[in-house]
């Protein structure tokens, strides 16, 4: 692990973005002030300037609002009720964000409107909340969770978007940010271990498959990663990012959430199974960690699909309503680049399952070798018992019981071999 770590450290180092300043979208802000609805007056709306006269779309009136902080603080302004698509609905009482534009000709006059609503403290309830829930349950490993994920947009905050946004290549720098964030979470979490070291072993060899799927199926076809309104008009601010390497980026790192929850679950089960039975092979313990895998993929597939589904639900309803076939509404841009995401992201996940398992199952197994061997000598060896009379011991009713048949059940007496499961029967369910 230490080669790897100490890579990952240098590659960030030769990509970190240095005197990078910050960009623009090439104009100032208007001032935003803090204000709480003291009144709000709805009126008909006026007739609009069109030869036809129909009325403007509403609402209409007024809204008089106390501005809270800034050089204007405590006095009462008015501004017209929000309107037009996405609007907010104020109410009296509501605590918005106001606002003010001064007149070019004029800088003395100035009018103010409502942007939005003020949501600070509503969230900080709701991040409260969150992080009481993780230490309450977690106990010192949530909040051993928590400390990662702020390392994670730390990491994000601090490397990726600005080494993206001064030019460096987003697939790389995606890798080389989504192992930074790797090893910190993972160790961070649930500590230096041999269990965590091999999950980390996992992840980072199904992100570097991931990303080498994705720059194949980008290319395959032909995506360009102008998949998106928000895609485009970054590319307006900002020409010179590569928006094709931005996809593939925001693959990788849309993956490596789910793939710790793969690999970190995998390392555990083969460490749990080995723990359960010593005598258990690698070969033993590579099947049923195996079989646990496959049903934690069969419903994270499904996940992985509903989460880019609900996050492109107004996409999705565009799509539904265009009078195209079927077949060129799938081949578009828009649909062919989630397509691709979702299946690169389970190629990958299916992937993480037997890559980790296997090396759990190694590393678990040596490690089982290792302290058998360091404590076979400080151990007294015990008789080795018959294996006939161990079962016929367990199959034997309780004392104080007469060996016959089950008064309850009315059954005849069973014996070991009825009693013992098979030793390499499949816990399975049969299709």
């Amino acid at each position: 692990m230490v080669p790897l770590f100490v890579a990952t450290v240098v590659a960030a180092v030769v990509l970190w973005p240095r005197d990078a300043a910050p960009r623009t979208g090439g104009g100032t802000d208007a001032p935003r002030h803090h204000g709480t609805v003291t009144r709000v007056v709805t009126e008909p709306c006026p007739p609009s300037a069109d030869p036809e006269g129909t009325p403007a779309t509403g609402p209409c009136g007024t809204v008089d609002v106390r501005i809270e902080d800034g050089r204007s603080a405590g006095q009462q302004v008015t501004t017209p009720v929000p309107a037009g698509p996405g609007a907010p609905r104020v109410e009296v009482g509501d605590e918005v964000v106001l606002v003010e534009l001064t007149d070019p000709t004029d800088p003395a006059v100035s009018s103010w409107n409502i942007a939005e609503h003020q949501r600070g403290t509503p969230l900080v309830w709701v991040a409260v909340v969150f992080a009481a829930a993780i230490v309450a349950f977690g106990r010192w490993r949530g909040l051993a969770a928590l400390a990662g994920l702020a390392a994670s947009f730390a990491i994000l905050l601090t490397f990726v978007l600005p080494a993206i946004g001064a030019g460096r290549s987003p697939l790389l720098v995606a890798v080389v940010g989504a192992a930074l964030i790797m090893f910190v979470v993972l160790y961070l979490t649930h500590g230096v271990t041999a269990q965590t070291s091999v999950a980390v072993l996992g992840t980072l060899g199904s992100l570097v498959l991931t990303g080498v799927l994705a720059t194949i199926a980008t290319a395959a076809t032909h995506l360009t990663g102008f998949g998106s309104e928000d895609a485009t008009t970054l590319s307006m601010f900002q020409a010179d990012v590569d928006l094709r390497g931005l996809l593939l980026a925001g693959i990788i790192i849309g993956s490596l959430g789910v793939l710790d929850d793969v690999t970190v679950t995998q390392a555990a089960t083969v460490t749990e199974l080995a723990n359960a039975n010593p005598g258990l092979s690698r070969l033993q313990l590579y099947r049923a960690a195996t079989r646990v895998g496959r049903a934690h993929i069969a419903s994270t597939v499904n996940t992985i699909v509903l989460a880019y589904a609900g996050a492109s639900l107004p996409l999705l309803l565009l799509l539904t309503s265009d009078t195209r076939p079927l077949g060129q509404i799938l081949t578009s841009e828009f649909l062919a680049q989630e397509i691709v995401r979702s299946a690169v992201a389970t190629l990958g996940l299916i992937a993480a399952v037997p890559l980790t398992t296997g090396l759990a199952a190694v590393v678990t197994a040596a490690g089982s070798t290792a302290a058998q061997g360091a404590d076979a000598d400080a151990l007294t060896p015990r008789p080795r018992a018959d294996r006939t009379e161990a079962l016929a011991a367990l199959s034997s009713p309780p004392a104080g019981r007469p060996d016959g048949p089950d008064p309850e059940r009315n059954a005849p007496p069973s014996t070991a071999t009825d009693r013992w499961p098979e030793p390499n029967r499949s816990t399975d369910t049969a299709w």
